[in-house]
């Protein structure tokens, strides 16, 4: 009975942190686009997409701080294992 609860937590702690590496490094990738030091296309698009071209205050922002909440998910997880 203890080997489940502890492949269960390893499990939930593994898919914590793989969540938080994802919303970091979109973060990061919005907070480079939104610096102006990557410029990317549009790949995918319903309507009148144009790329974000200049910096933009806004989508540094958001990536700041979906950056800084994806360290905290990577963290969170990273306890967790170590428990």
């Amino acid at each position: 009975m203890e080997t489940r609860n502890i492949n269960t937590r390893n499990v939930k702690a593994a898919g914590l942190t793989t969540v938080g590496v994802i919303v970091a490094l979109l973060g990061m990738l919005w907070l480079v686009q939104g610096l102006g030091i990557v410029q990317i296309d549009p790949i995918l698009c319903a309507g009148d997409c144009e790329p974000i071209t200049g910096t933009s205050v806004e989508w540094a922002v958001i990536g700041a701080i979906a950056s800084f909440v994806g360290s905290v998910i990577v963290w969170a997880g990273l306890r967790r294992v170590n428990r």
